[in-house]
């Protein structure tokens, strides 16, 4: 079969390789981090607290309304690296033009939900009074982009099923110049503040789209897109949505239980929500550097799952969680350390610089354990696996970090107390995962070696 990538993940040296894969991965998220980042940046600086407030806070919602989709391209990203892995070319074909179909339905779905519900969500949130109208502003041009950010989701997701991450880090590359320019134009020169950033981001991201779709159209092998042929194969839907839907459907849950903190959040008042918006801002590039490994042991999982190599999936697994703890602890114990000058570059405000430091104590420093369940997750998720991983990391973190916000934070409400919600959820759900990752690998050896006999 032929391929456009060359790195071979199904043999040779393994360690040297994921690396390689992973690298490009973490900077091209840095780069999208980047487009929420510059306009955090650009409108504490020019356009005051109640801006950044208000463009800070969004993020929790954003994700509440996309994760269910963007968790459909982990799908997209297993079934291509599973037929990768097995050889087979014309289901890597389908894959690619039912996803295409499906993530533009699925973009404009968000369109509606963006423009209708943005309002009423953020008041249910309890967003400040004087953050409001800008929060919402921000979040309807924002999801004018939704069908360019699926259909890049999607297509990154088949392209790095390849082993190709070097295409999508350059075309973000791009549009991430363009977001931050934009953003200083629009901002400083046009003083459009809020929606000035709004727009800088939904032209950035249709920019990246545009030049990954463009790059898929000039393939002349399985990745080929051929417009005429965009349809969707029930088939193929039905292993997309098997796998990716548990996904989705546990980022959603897990951005729900983050707008249960935003709220809480919101009740220390707009110094608070500033300080945090501007720390969760700088523990996404920790968290999208771990996030990284993970989708490498999705990756590398499935091709040598669908190659059959059960040692080598052994050893993915054990080198990709050496990986991911050791950048969690460099990454999160570096931010926190410096938590100070890193706040002091989205804002000036004393108290919000407070509040973000302890944001980051909690948070940051134990981050290693997020990454470490992240990883786990994929690794079944690399196997076909998508419910048991959804079901631990719903009951372990999720209903966990509900339950208690209404009971022990109720009675003593503090940040600490709040964001100690974070750790202590990783660390229960990192423990049933790896009891589960064991089950599945070995059902798995078990059931190769029933084959080998018959």
């Amino acid at each position: 079969m032929s391929k456009t990538n060359k790195l071979d993940m199904t043999h040779g040296p393994l360690f040297g390789k994921l690396i390689k894969f992973t690298i490009p991965i973490i900077l091209s998220g840095v780069l999208q981090l980047l487009f929420n980042a510059a306009d955090v940046i650009v409108v504490g600086r020019f356009a005051g607290e109640t801006a950044i407030a208000a463009v800070g806070s969004t993020g929790a919602l954003i994700n509440l309304m996309t994760n269910l989709f963007i968790g459909m391209s982990i799908g997209a990203n297993v079934c291509a690296a599973q037929f990768y892995g097995a050889g087979h070319e014309e289901d890597v074909q389908k894959t690619v033009h039912t996803s295409t179909a499906f993530s533009l339905i699925g973009g404009l779905v968000l369109v509606f939900v963006g423009l209708f519900g943005a309002k009423p969500m953020l008041e249910l949130m309890g967003s400040p009074s004087d953050v409001l109208p800008l929060a919402t502003l921000y979040v309807r041009i924002y999801f004018l982009a939704m069908p360019a950010i699926m259909l890049y989701n999607f297509l990154a997701a088949i392209l790095r099923a390849s082993g190709d991450t070097a295409h999508p880090l350059l075309f973000l590359t791009i549009a991430g110049v363009i977001n931050v320019l934009l953003n200083l134009v629009l901002v400083i020169e046009f003083e459009m503040g809020v929606a000035g950033v709004a727009i800088a981001t939904v032209v950035s991201n249709l920019i990246s789209c545009a030049l990954l779709v463009a790059f898929f159209k000039r393939q002349n092998n399985a990745l080929k897109l051929d417009f005429s042929s965009i349809s969707i194969d029930k088939g193929i839907l039905s292993k997309i949505i098997r796998i990716g839907l548990p996904a989705g459907m546990q980022g959603t849950v897990f951005s729900l239980s983050n707008v249960v903190i935003q709220s809480a959040i919101n009740s220390f008042g707009t110094a608070v929500v500033a300080g945090s918006a501007a720390a969760a801002s700088i523990e996404g590039f920790v968290y999208i550097s771990m996030n990284s490994v993970s989708q490498t042991t999705v990756t590398f999982v499935g091709q040598n799952f669908g190659a059959g190599d059960e040692k080598r999936v052994k050893k993915v697994i054990f080198e990709t969680l050496g990986i991911v703890m050791f950048v969690g602890l460099v990454m999160g114990n570096l931010v926190y350390f410096n938590s100070e000058y890193l706040l002091g570059i989205y804002t000036d405000s004393k108290d919000a610089i407070v509040a973000g430091s302890l944001r980051l104590f909690w948070v940051a420093c134990p981050y290693f354990l997020c990454g470490v369940m992240d990883t786990l997750s994929g690794a079944m998720r690399g196997f076909g696996q998508s419910l048991v991983p959804m079901f631990v990391s719903l009951g372990g973190a999720c209903v966990t970090r509900l339950i208690w916000i209404a009971t022990y934070f109720r009675t003593n409400h503090t940040q600490s107390v709040l964001f100690f919600s974070y750790p202590g959820s990783w660390l229960l759900t990192n423990t049933v995962h790896a009891i589960c990752l064991i089950m599945v690998y070995r059902a798995w050896v078990r059931k190769k070696s029933s084959e080998v006999r018959i």
